[in-house]
């Protein structure tokens, strides 16, 4: 973390609560910490005292929680191994802390298949007038940004493979 504040790196997202409150209490405000793992609602008060972001929101109980603005991470591709929300029930999570909208598409060696999900994402962003978009990582960043997102997780690229549990957001 210390390599990433003297690098530049200004903002960070971290998967779990836990983990969270503890590099925060560290690096404190080093960096500006965006929460991209699932979130409980019983979560939502570390989250709303460090964080400025919320990159997964899907769930309503959670929304009703949250203080700081928030995408709402949508599925899809219907993976039932992925969190997310279906496009059809995206209306729901519609509210004044909602900027923008979440995905991870499915997972392929070829970066131009994420393409589809990117632009469908969005369409779906566009359709209800949301600015942020969270899309792409290391793998696939390039089309990502070529498909509009605002933000993309290249945590991989920075740490290698640590099973998900953090990845910087630039």
């Amino acid at each position: 973390m210390a390599v990433l504040a003297e690098a530049g790196v200004e903002v960070v997202g971290e998967n779990r609560a836990q983990d969270l409150e503890a590099k925060h209490a560290e690096y404190g405000d080093a960096f500006r910490w965006h929460f991209i793992g699932k979130l409980q609602s019983n979560k939502a008060k570390v989250v709303n005292r460090t964080c400025e972001l919320v990159h997964s929101l899907d769930s309503l109980s959670t929304a009703l929680r949250l203080e700081v603005p928030a995408l709402v991470q949508v599925n899809l591709a219907g993976e039932s191994s992925k969190a997310g929300v279906p496009p059809g029930e995206l209306t729901a999570f519609l509210g004044p802390g909602v900027v923008g909208l979440s995905t991870m598409p499915p997972a392929a060696e070829d970066a131009e298949r994420s393409r589809r999900w990117f632009r469908e994402l969005l369409a779906l962003a566009a359709e209800h007038g949301l600015r942020e978009l969270s899309m792409g990582t290391t793998q696939d960043y390039r089309i990502a940004a070529e498909e509009g997102a605002t933000y993309v997780r290249v945590g991989s690229v920075l740490f290698g493979d640590l099973g998900g549990r953090y990845d910087p957001v630039t």
